[in-house]
């Protein structure tokens, strides 16, 4: 009995619960009034989204059962303007792992179409883990004169989500 299908359905859940983490911090930047950051984060809240939709059109395509989960509540209190973005980086990281297992055990269960459909989103999670460290590095930096400084780098300089691939897989509904 294949177990890739449901182990997609689990990852449905993780994108859900990282998608609803970025709001929970989008809201507290908006709560500091840092829109720069707030605006950051709720597009990122958006894309992980899309990636839990991307999961449900492959295991729609693939005939597969969907189980749309219930998430974790999201943390929703940080000590300072650094720890949302830490967060924010040790999520991207078990991420990864989670997609590294995933195309692990496709490969495992000789199941081809599904390993190489992960493929993108093992380059998604590479290009975010770099962008998630250098915006943690900026606020660090940032942090300890003036975080204002932060607001006016997001303003000149777009970090991550250039926006979905072209060869980004197809979300249900729709990619927002």
């Amino acid at each position: 009995m294949p177990r890739f299908p449901d182990a997609l359905n689990g990852q449905v859940a993780h994108e859900f619960g990282a998608s609803q983490q970025y709001v929970a911090i989008a809201v507290y930047y908006d709560s500091e009034t840092l829109p720069a950051l707030a605006s950051h984060f709720y597009r990122q809240a958006v894309e992980e989204r899309n990636h839990a939709m991307m999961l449900v059109q492959y295991l729609l395509d693939a005939d597969e059962r969907v189980a749309i989960p219930g998430v974790e509540a999201p943390r929703t209190d940080f000590s300072d303007a650094v720890a949302p973005v830490a967060l924010a980086l040790e999520q991207e990281r078990r991420v990864t792992e989670q997609i590294v297992e995933l195309a692990a055990l496709a490969r495992a269960e000789n199941d081809l179409v599904g390993e190489q459909f992960l493929h993108w989103f093992l380059q998604e999670q590479r290009e975010e883990v770099s962008s998630m460290s250098d915006l943690l590095k900026i606020v660090e930096r940032a942090s300890a004169s003036n975080l204002l400084l932060v607001e006016d780098y997001l303003a000149r300089t777009q970090i991550g989500d250039g926006g979905e691939a072209t060869a980004a897989p197809a979300a249900a509904g729709g990619a927002l």
